[in-house]
């Protein structure tokens, strides 16, 4: 994409405005969008695009792609469906609600959590 001169674009798109309406547009820039006679806020870009259709000439258009042949979409598979194990420790190990438990003593609260 080619870099737009602001001041190109803006008198391009006047003369153009000039030409085709017969008096100047009021053109108010806000950062980067610019109103036409208080109209839609619109990009440098665009109003590039506005300038030429208002002369008469074609936009430049993007190239447009070639069609694309149409694809069938494959099924997809299913993930193999995993059943949760507890694991268990064969060594007769406690859990840590059962360590918290021990160690806090009776009549105390667990952390959050547990």
């Amino acid at each position: 994409m080619s870099k737009l001169n602001k001041e190109e674009v803006i008198a391009q798109f006047t003369a153009a405005y000039l030409a085709k309406n017969g008096q100047e547009p009021t053109i108010e820039q806000k950062g980067s969008w610019f109103k036409v006679d208080g109209g839609k806020s619109v990009r440098l870009g665009d109003l590039a695009e506005m300038a030429a259709e208002l002369a008469g000439e074609a936009p430049a258009a993007p190239a447009a792609p070639a069609p694309k042949a149409e694809k069938k979409a494959a099924p997809k598979a299913k993930p193999a469906a995993t059943a949760k194990t507890v694991v268990k420790s064969s060594k007769g190990g406690k859990t840590a609600k059962q360590l918290w438990a021990e160690k806090l003593g009776k009549g105390n609260k667990l952390p959050r959590g547990l």
